[in-house]
């Protein structure tokens, strides 16, 4: 058995990790577009 499966550190899934990750990083780069597209249609 390895080593590192006796002590874990947290005995969460690494799903739910992967999911807020996916998240976040999609609402900041969606954050990004729509002040890009407000800017875009106050200059126009």
């Amino acid at each position: 058995m390895n080593e590192f499966e006796k002590e874990v550190q947290s005995k969460r899934h690494d799903i739910f990790d992967a999911a807020a990750g996916f998240i976040f990083s999609f609402a900041f780069f969606m954050i990004i577009f729509f002040i890009a597209v407000i800017f875009d249609a106050i200059g126009s």
